[in-house]
């Protein structure tokens, strides 16, 4: 019987190697293709960072979702300050603006259940200590919260500006508004003379870096929650003007001599208000600190002609054009405050709210020139808007927080 001695043949390399090269190219190109940029199925993805056991909530993307429709509020809240109200103010993007979902890197941030958050927080009073951007997020939630529960009392608990309590879960929310935490006021030079007279100062500001504002100093006595913010007001020429109306630094009721800058100002202050709000806050309170809204002004600052006309949020490129340190551009601020506060909650119990950099994006969400503004609002956010997304990162982390509690 004749055997068959003849080897396999083998495959020729070359057609093989096509064949692979084929697919690894049209493998390529079909995902480039899903990652391109529309409307439909935007993508503006940041860095992405390293998947930790716990989210990082503040890098992701913004997606565009038409059918997107949160469960929260809309236009006809009546807390909602007019310049806010968008819709109302005939924004042309305005409807537009709450389409546009975050989604965090391999993680998810649904949107807060408004009456899961009622019975939760039962018998808890949760206070907004800071400017009008924290105003801003404090309407957010009321009105997520009003939409659910109308049974609302309306009083001014411990020196709030607004407050309200949702009387069948006795939860009660409250702002209070101060611009740079530490008390300020008007100063003059004293005719029988003084340190800062003999240095040529006639009138400015004068900032007590270790007393708080009186709007909110008893606020840690009474809350159990806490969410501070500061920063925009220390930059801000047109109020505390460097020449005509400095700021002028005291600290136990002595003037700092020599004068300080607002940015060694601002630290000063920071390292106090930490220090009070630990110290009086009631047992097992929680405290947040959140990080700085950022402004889109393009052109110029709001007294400039700067605008902020864009109906999409902004490609990463943009982002970091915009708020890169070393373009120290109009709309810096907010990086260079962060830095400050993250020095200065080093080693505190506060936690961080971290809403900057997924902020950054929306340059869209601004009321700019809605209800006839003479100056376009490049800082305040439209509501319903952003803010929103702000208050689901709250109470995530607060939901965390007790949890681990």
């Amino acid at each position: 019987m004749a055997t068959n001695d003849q080897q396999p043949k083998k495959l020729p390399l070359f057609p093989l190697l096509s064949l692979l090269c084929f697919a690894s190219v049209f493998l390529a190109l079909s995902l480039s293709k899903r990652a391109s940029i529309s409307k439909e199925t935007a993508h503006f993805r940041p860095t992405p960072t390293v998947a930790s056991t716990s989210c990082n909530y503040s890098h992701g993307s913004w997606i565009y979702d038409p059918n997107w429709i949160p469960n929260n509020y809309d236009s006809s809240c009546k807390e909602i300050f007019k310049g806010w109200n968008c819709i109302s103010g005939n924004k042309s993007n305005a409807r537009d603006i709450i389409k546009w979902r975050w989604q965090p890197n391999g993680c998810d941030l649904p949107p807060f259940d408004p009456v899961r958050f009622l019975q939760t927080f039962r018998d808890t009073n949760i206070g907004f200590v800071g400017d009008s951007l924290n105003r801003n997020m404090f309407v957010s939630l009321f009105c997520s919260l009003k939409r659910v529960s109308s049974d609302v009392k309306k009083w001014r608990p411990a020196g709030a500006d607004r407050g309200f309590t949702f009387i069948h879960y006795n939860l009660t929310i409250a702002y209070h508004r101060t611009n740079l935490l530490a008390r300020y006021g008007r100063w003059s030079a004293n005719s029988n003379g003084g340190e800062l007279e003999s240095l040529g100062y006639k009138e400015g500001y004068r900032v007590d870096v270790d007393i708080p504002e009186g709007t909110w100093a008893d606020a840690p006595s009474f809350h159990d929650v806490l969410i501070f913010n500061t920063g925009h007001w220390w930059w801000a020429p047109s109020k505390f003007d460097p020449v005509k109306s400095p700021m002028l630094f005291f600290e136990n009721n002595q003037p700092l001599i020599p004068p300080v800058l607002p940015d060694v100002g601002l630290d000063k202050v920071l390292k106090h208000m930490i220090l009070f709000a630990e110290r009086r806050m009631r047992p097992g309170g929680i405290k947040l600190f959140r990080t700085q809204s950022p402004r889109h002004f393009e052109g110029g600052d709001w007294d400039q002609g700067g605008s902020c006309p864009r109906l999409q949020p902004l490609l990463p490129e943009k982002v970091e054009e915009l708020f890169s340190l070393k373009n120290n551009g109009t709309n810096v601020e907010s990086r260079l405050v962060n830095q400050h506060l993250f020095k200065a909650l080093k080693g505190s119990t506060f936690h961080i709210l971290d809403i900057t950099h997924m902020s950054e994006f929306r340059a869209d969400a601004h009321p700019a020139t809605a209800g006839g503004k003479k100056h376009d609002d490049c800082m305040h956010w439209c509501l319903p808007g952003i803010t929103d997304i702000w208050n689901d990162l709250f109470i995530t982390h607060l939901n965390s927080i007790k949890a681990r509690d």
